[in-house]
């Protein structure tokens, strides 16, 4: 059994890929806060991703060995419906918003580092190998 693929170190990892993907899509929405027209995007929320992640892998799953690596393609982005303010050439990114993601994205996944660290060093404990 390999408790890296299920619990608390699973859920953390799945976290820092989402959180990772989540930023991508965050400094595109800053790198295009001039171009005329340009509609921001974000991620789903986790809960869903990982909802969605979890159903599809129950389903798909056949033996224990066939998903071992990354969890289908990630999370996607999707446009925002009706971005907050515009400018005149019809760009919806706030700059200020997307700070304000951007820092919760960090906060998050340091938070998620943490946890793993902990966790992994709780099983090091466990197996003597403190160091």
């Amino acid at each position: 059994m390999d408790p890296t693929r299920t619990g608390p170190i699973a859920l953390a990892e799945t976290r820092m890929r989402w959180l990772d993907a989540r930023q991508r899509v965050l400094s595109q929405n800053v790198a295009n806060a001039d171009t005329p027209g340009y509609r921001p995007s974000d991620l789903r929320p986790f809960q869903e991703t990982l909802g969605r992640v979890a159903n599809s892998a129950a389903m798909r799953q056949t033996n224990p060995l066939h998903l071992a690596g990354a969890h289908g393609a990630g999370p996607q982005a999707q446009r925002e419906r009706r971005p907050v303010e515009r400018t005149i050439d019809g760009n919806g990114v706030a700059l200020d918003r997307e700070a304000m993601r951007i820092a919760d994205t960090e906060t998050a996944h340091q938070l998620a580092v943490g946890l793993h660290r902990r966790y992994v060093g709780l099983f090091r404990t466990a197996l003597g190998r403190n160091q």
